[in-house]
């Protein structure tokens, strides 16, 4: 396995991919305990899946109504 840029950015696609799917956060298909492929897996795709999170948590507070305080 090449250790990129692009193969950095495949698992962070797989990652987001995941989220859009409902996949919870510890569905990841690498093992962070496992060789070099593994935990590079792991790493990419844990970070894909918490940009997608972050990336929906934004979208939702930037359209809810502000409250009347109480």
């Amino acid at each position: 396995m090449q250790f990129d840029r692009q193969t950095a950015l495949d698992r962070i696609s797989e990652g987001k991919s995941a989220f859009a799917a409902g996949d919870p956060s510890d569905s990841c298909p690498y093992n962070m305990y496992g060789d070099r492929e593994q935990q590079f897996g792991f790493n990419y795709w844990t970070k894909g899946w918490g940009r997608a999170r972050a990336e929906r948590e934004s979208a939702a507070a930037r359209t809810a109504k502000p409250s009347a305080g109480q």
